[in-house]
């Protein structure tokens, strides 16, 4: 795993010493401690921080071609790069080093920009072409990578993390205010949408070729929903079977210690067992709990123990204390931009703890999106059902007594689940989703605006975007819909978005087996009915595993490494979030309305209504603004 920045410009000499003193040597050092390169040309810069995973001492960057014609920085694992290997040496190319990065190189030559479709893994890179005088710019299939890039007075700019384009003091900072939108929207910003209006995420599955003339962004893969409905379960997981073990196997090749995240839950233990199945030694594996006065109902160390018991792994444990203020600041700065999803406390620790033994760790992300596991889907599929009882009961009767219930005091959503599923089963089957993701939009919450009206036009944008995904999506039934949404919003965006900023910001390499093409691929031909079945999520995973992991971790309700925010707001931290969110802290943005602050925050301490996500929400992007537009 490595840090890549670049540029190319179509008019202008650069002055690489120049650039290079705005980037400063330690701008992206986080994602590769291990070695620092870089290349410069009149007209174009490439620099690259490398983690050394493969082949150690030949894998340094940029790495050049042997005409030293195209020159590459390159983030991520090529995890067929020794099968593509021996297809290009009977094609008559020769190879240098042992690495994956040489591999593109040569894929390169040998098929253009069609090479991306070859590769299967996590990749963000580009490639400078000196014969073509063009830039390629290029993205793995599920964004697992990040890549951002602006294009200013002729120059495109390129980079793993925003911070390294925000260093070139002639980008504009001009908020995005449908950016905005988004954020309190979903949480995050899809791409290609960043907070700022000249920088833009490259999208997963996408390339981009710039030359002098012209630029050409070129999707190169999809997936199609088609159940196929001829075969069995026991057909569907014996299937699946072989393609994970291939799938964790291609993932444990490194040249450095490896080990595994592992929570209480089902898909972790997966990867664990699968992985200590494929190895002659013992896995490391690495879990986290929460401390405070609050933590225990969210801690799954206990599972995890059991699981690694079993397979007899070296297991290490981190406890997570709420002592928000030591790690906020690091949080929005390794994001550059408002990112809310709170699971970004345990995995930073994560993170730290893991990169303390390892320098790769295998993780379980990945199941819930290919497999049904999120309370949405379940919600989703009853509401057909739900809709069968007559508007007036489901209205007058069910939903006022569902509304008159507080939320649980453990912090468990199970109420706000319900609360959401009555207020939302009444819409089309868009609208159904979209209450169920959404913090805000122009029927709930938008009055936190200052200026509700203004802001109304960008919901109104962000509804149509996501009606638009839904409606064209590459599926017939409305969950596959869902499912193919949340592959490409909610997975890339936010689940990978967190994943690959907590990792490395300790130089940490994830790797994700549920997360490989040919997986999600087949997964999109397995109906629904065997994904979630009566109340059951997750349900050919669940029965699969059976012969994997014991029944307590098969039967505990799904947590993960998500924290206990709402119980954190309401006891360990509600001084903290008072101040912060006081009337005096929120002249900073200058956008939130304060007494309605206020109102979401009493409601949230009288358990009238679980607003942690939106609260965390707002302080995250508070604490943005200060960093970003003020500092």
């Amino acid at each position: 795993m490595c840090g890549i920045f670049g540029l190319f410009s179509k008019d202008k000499k650069i002055d690489g010493k120049e650039i290079l003193e705005k980037i400063g040597l330690e701008m992206l050092n986080h994602r590769g401690p291990d070695g620092f390169g870089y290349y410069s040309s009149s007209n174009v810069f490439l620099a690259h921080w490398r983690l050394a995973i493969i082949d150690l001492k030949g894998g340094s960057q940029p790495m050049n071609n042997k005409e030293d014609t195209i020159s590459i920085v390159f983030n991520g694992e090529i995890y067929n790069f020794q099968e593509l290997r021996k297809e290009l040496e009977s094609r008559g190319h020769e190879f240098r080093t042992q690495s994956d990065t040489e591999v593109i190189i040569h894929a390169y030559e040998e098929w253009d920009r069609e090479c991306v479709s070859r590769f299967r893994g996590m990749f963000a890179f580009a490639i400078w072409d000196s014969r073509k005088n063009c830039l390629f710019l290029a993205r793995d299939r599920l964004g697992i990578k990040p890549l951002f890039y602006a294009i200013h007075n002729n120059i495109i700019y390129f980079a793993s993390e925003m911070k390294a384009i925000l260093a070139q003091s002639q980008i504009p900072k001009d908020i995005n205010f449908d950016a905005i939108a988004w954020y309190f929207s979903l949480g995050y910003i899809p791409a290609p949408f960043t907070i700022y209006k000249n920088i833009q995420k490259l999208p997963a599955g996408y390339t981009l070729k710039i030359d002098k003339t012209c630029k050409q962004l070129n999707k190169y893969w999809d997936v199609q929903y088609s159940p196929n409905n001829s075969k069995s379960s026991v057909q569907f997981w014996d299937e699946f079977k072989e393609l994970f073990r291939e799938s964790v196997a291609l993932r444990m090749i490194s040249d450095v210690p490896i080990g595994a995240f592992l929570s209480g839950g089902i898909d972790s233990g997966i990867v664990v067992a699968f992985m200590s199945l494929l190895s002659s030694k013992p896995i490391r594996t690495f879990t986290i709990g929460f401390g405070g006065e609050i933590g225990g109902y969210f801690d799954e160390r206990a599972l995890a123990k059991t699981v690694s018991q079993r397979y007899g792994t070296k297991h290490f444990e981190y406890v997570v204390y709420p002592k928000l203020s030591d790690i906020i600041g690091k949080i929005v700065n390794a994001f550059d931009e408002p990112f809310a999803d709170d699971s970004v406390i345990p995995s930073y620790y994560l993170s730290k703890k893991t990169r303390e033994q390892v320098a790769v760790s295998l993780s379980g992300l990945g199941g819930d999106e290919t497999f049904g596991g999120y309370e949405r889907y379940l919600g989703f599929k009853l509401s057909n059902y739900y809709k069968l009882l007559p508007f007036f009961f489901r209205e007058n009767v069910i939903r006022k007594m569902i509304e008159m219930v507080p939320e649980r005091a453990d912090g468990h959503y199970t109420i706000n689940h319900l609360k959401r599923f009555v207020r939302g089963t009444s819409y089309s089957p868009f609208e159904i989703y979209y209450e169920f993701i959404s913090m805000v939009n122009n029927r709930k919450n938008l009055d936190i605006f200052k200026d509700s009206e203004l802001m109304k036009v960008h919901f109104k944008n962000v509804l149509e975007s996501l009606k638009t995904m839904y409606e064209t999506a590459p599926a017939d039934d409305p969950l596959d819909k869902v499912f193919y949404m949340d592959l490409k919003t909610y997975l890339t965006d936010d689940v990978l978005a967190l994943t690959d900023r907590m990792s490395m910001q300790h130089s940490l390499e994830v790797r994700v087996p549920f997360i490989d093409h040919k997986i999600i691929e087949f997964c999109a031909t397995i109906p629904n009915h065997y994904k979630i079945r009566f109340f059951s999520k997750k349900y050919l995973l669940r029965q699969g595993a059976k012969e994997f992991l014991p029944p307590q971790v098969l039967n505990h309700r799904k947590q993960g490494f998500s924290s206990p925010m709402s119980q954190w707001i309401k006891f360990d931290l509600r001084s903290y979030f008072d101040e912060l969110l006081s009337e005096n802290a929120l002249k900073i943005s200058g956008i939130f309305d304060p007494r309605r602050v206020r109102t979401i925050l009493d409601e949230h301490y009288s358990r009238r209504e679980i607003n942690d996500r939106l609260i965390w929400a707002i302080v995250i992007f508070q604490e943005w603004y200060k960093q970003y537009m003020l500092g």
